[in-house]
């Protein structure tokens, strides 16, 4: 978790001058986490069917995204979001999801593999689809090696 941003417009709210410090952390919720999902309310909530929120919380939030956005074009966060294992439209699902639009297939497929910090399973997730997508994992110690050298990730 680190600190977002410090609102403190003096606008903010009619009654009084409120600051509040927003932080901003990625976790993932896992079904096997619903005593604590229930526990403290969270849901994963689209950015298209977001709610209204008070005060200047779309703010927040779009600071937040554009925040997002800059980690996910320089670090492979992507990577801590999704399982152990997972398969390449799985990742583009979660890229899609973060930048609000479509990523070219092949496009995304070729510059992702590019980077050479996956590597391919040798088995298939089926329950999409008939021929199946090869599963892959993420290589945490090439990705710190590249770093090491100065190597930029760049979807």
């Amino acid at each position: 978790m680190e600190q977002l941003y410090t609102f403190g417009d003096i606008n903010r709210n009619s009654g009084e001058r409120i600051i509040s410090v927003a932080y901003f952390s990625l976790i993932k919720i896992n079904e096997h986490d619903s005593k604590l999902i229930k526990e403290h309310g969270a849901s994963w909530v689209s950015l298209s069917q977001l709610p209204p929120l008070i005060f200047d919380h779309n703010d927040m939030v779009q600071k937040a995204l554009r925040k997002l956005r800059i980690r996910a074009r320089t670090q492979p966060i992507g990577f801590e979001l999704l399982p152990r294992k997972f398969t390449i439209p799985q990742i583009q699902r979660l890229y899609e999801a973060i930048y609000q639009f479509p990523f070219d297939k092949r496009n995304f497929r070729r510059k992702l593999l590019a980077m050479d910090l996956l590597e391919k399973l040798g088995e298939k997730e089926k329950a999409t689809s008939r021929k199946g997508a090869f599963y892959y994992c993420f290589n945490q110690k090439k990705y710190e090696e590249l770093i090491e050298r100065g190597f930029n990730f760049d979807l």
